[in-house]
């Protein structure tokens, strides 16, 4: 089984993580003919990516070379790489056929759960206005105590 494009070499892969994921390295299996991926382009946190946001800084670029049994890993950089919760990526070109062909494509990394922080509203005073603070009024007693 594999993912094969459909008028040109170009495919565009995206993977939304249920956590958070520090990805360490990529493997692209493919066949061992002008099919396989020659270029890997990955960007992070962009959900929904299409073709027309590829035109955008990726994240890294790798140069492939042709690996029919899944044993070339690409290392990515870890510092860009350290809080990912969608990875997309792009195969813009192969090795000289019409269409390009992927059998497998791995990733290695560490998940953590996913911590989602809710919106908060604050308001802060910089002084207390007397009128926000109503108070029933206090009258002073004096007890004698003999």
């Amino acid at each position: 089984q594999f993912v094969e494009s459909d008028d040109d070499e170009e495919l565009l892969f995206n993977i939304p993580f249920t956590g958070s994921v520090k990805l360490k390295g990529v493997i692209v299996m493919g066949e061992d003919d002008g099919t396989h991926p020659a270029e890997m382009r990955l960007f992070r946190n962009i959900p929904h990516m299409s073709f027309d946001d590829t035109a955008k800084e990726p994240e890294q670029t790798f140069s492939l070379s042709r690996d029919p049994l899944g044993e070339l890993e690409y290392p990515t950089k870890i510092a860009r790489f350290s809080n990912v919760y969608h990875l997309s990526m792009h195969f813009p070109k192969n090795f000289g056929a019409e269409t390009t062909k992927i059998f497998y494509i791995g990733l290695k990394g560490e998940w953590t759960e996913a911590h989602r922080h809710e919106v908060t509203i604050c308001n802060y005073e910089a002084s207390a206005n007397p009128a926000d603070h109503k108070l029933e009024q206090i009258t002073p007693q004096t007890h004698f105590i003999s």
